[in-house]
């Protein structure tokens, strides 16, 4: 019994660690950051520009469910936060953060394909 509690930090921690191991990847980094700027394009009414970041994801990153988890929680939280009250940008400058989100993502998974 004296074993349980130390065990469960240390596979707590092990944990822990490996989930911040996964946020520092820069597919991930890269598919949370288009997710988010599809959330703002969302809820300030952008729909061309919620249409090629969904595109960008599909076309881009690799099909498992763990991106696609990461890109629709990124969106979900990012919708939320602009309907807080956040000024929506400029249809040019959101497009703007969006090509970028995109080459960055593209380099991130330049050797998947």
């Amino acid at each position: 019994m004296k074993i349980t509690a130390p065990l469960l930090a240390l596979i707590l921690a092990a944990l822990a660690n490996s989930s911040m191991a996964a946020d520092t990847d820069p597919g991930t980094v890269a598919v949370e950051a288009l997710g988010r700027l599809n959330g703002i394009a969302l809820a300030c009414q952008q729909p061309a520009l919620v249409t090629r970041a969904r595109n960008a994801i599909i076309t881009t990153a690799p099909k498992t469910r763990g991106y696609g988890e990461v890109f629709e929680n990124a969106t979900n939280a990012a919708y939320l936060e602009q309907g807080k009250g956040a000024t929506c940008p400029d249809a040019a400058s959101l497009a703007s953060n969006i090509a970028a989100a995109e080459q960055r993502m593209k380099s991130a998974f330049a050797d998947s394909k």
